[in-house]
């Protein structure tokens, strides 16, 4: 659920300590020292890190012996991004070097075809980052992300990882996922398709009693019985588990076999009730998140990755907070 207790605010309150493994934590990489050729070059640096996508500068030459006997040419290209195995090579507006580098690229691709290698102008920039589903291309808003916590890449992994933990330790077991609407949704979804045993999936929705701290009622009830089955409940974050130790005190009412916990997110340093987590995505520190399911005013939901939203973001709880269930 993209809430605990009340429609989320934009805010700090400490760090945060956690039993997440240490490859599912955020990890701050040093600054890279890289000294490049080309204003563009680092500006291109630079939106990539913001969506942390992996890349080398400059990691390989290529030899490029002439079609007429001349001398040998050798050619490297800008960047490589290993998560789209393909080599980047950045031009300007200036016809001579478009012309030469347009040549290099061919007699690279006739040379070496295994080898993907482009060649990008200034404002083909967000059609590599569509690939992605970032950018104004991929049609994922990021106006008022500070920066990005885990990348799409790193989030598929994650649940791929959970997905065969689930799978091992449920084998042969009646299995059943509850979420809780909306925020869950993607979560829920790429988590399923990562389990390779039968399983049902039920939905709830909670919402909250305005002026009464975290008062909540059962908005969406199951649509099955769950008497007898092992349930897991998949949450997208846990904050204070106020609500989450709500819905699970529920859940055993109605007497399943076993009942644990799958967050994709953990913030702890905000825990008011000790609640029991199986199986934790990662660790965060205490930002407001968006992007993968959790929202901001109903926006942001659609963004495949993780960011943290700026600080400074205004937040109008009358006009954006449509669903405090989140």
């Amino acid at each position: 659920m993209a809430k605990e207790s009340e429609p989320r605010k934009p805010g700090k309150s400490g760090k945060q300590a956690g039993a997440a493994p240490e490859s599912a934590q955020p990890q701050e990489k040093p600054p890279r020292q890289v000294t490049f050729a080309h204003p563009s070059e680092e500006e291109f640096a630079k939106i990539l890190d913001f969506y942390r996508i992996e890349w080398q500068y400059e990691p390989r030459s290529f030899p490029l012996p002439p079609e007429d006997g001349g001398a040998l040419e050798m050619f490297t290209p800008d960047f490589y991004l290993p998560e789209l195995d393909e080599y980047i090579e950045l031009t300007t507006l200036r016809q001579s070097l478009v012309t030469a580098k347009n040549r290099k690229v061919r007699r690279l691709r006739q040379l070496y075809p295994d080898v993907k290698v482009r060649l990008l102008y200034k404002k083909d920039y967000h059609r590599i980052l569509a690939k992605y589903g970032y950018g104004p291309l991929g049609q994922a808003k990021v106006e008022g992300v500070h920066h990005v916590l885990f990348s799409e890449s790193q989030i598929q992994k994650r649940v791929r990882e959970l997905g065969r933990e689930i799978s091992k330790e449920y084998a042969g077991k009646q299995l059943v996922l509850v979420g809780v609407l909306k925020g869950v949704v993607c979560f829920m979804s790429d988590l399923m398709r990562n389990i390779t045993l039968p399983l049902q999936v039920e939905f709830m929705a909670v919402s909250y009693y305005r002026h009464v701290a975290g008062a909540v009622r059962i908005a969406k009830d199951l649509d099955r019985s769950i008497t007898g089955a092992h349930v897991i409940m998949v949450e997208d974050i846990v904050d204070t588990g106020m609500t989450l130790n709500y819905i699970l005190n529920y859940l055993e009412g109605h007497k399943p076999a076993s009942l644990s916990v799958c967050t994709l997110l953990d913030k702890r340093s905000r825990r008011l009730v000790d609640v029991p987590l199986k199986y934790i995505g990662f660790e965060i520190p205490d930002e407001f998140v968006v992007g993968y399911g959790l929202d901001y005013g109903e926006e942001y939901r659609n963004l495949p990755f993780i960011g943290v939203l700026k600080p400074e973001t205004p937040f109008d709880f009358e006009k954006k907070a449509k669903s405090p269930t989140g």
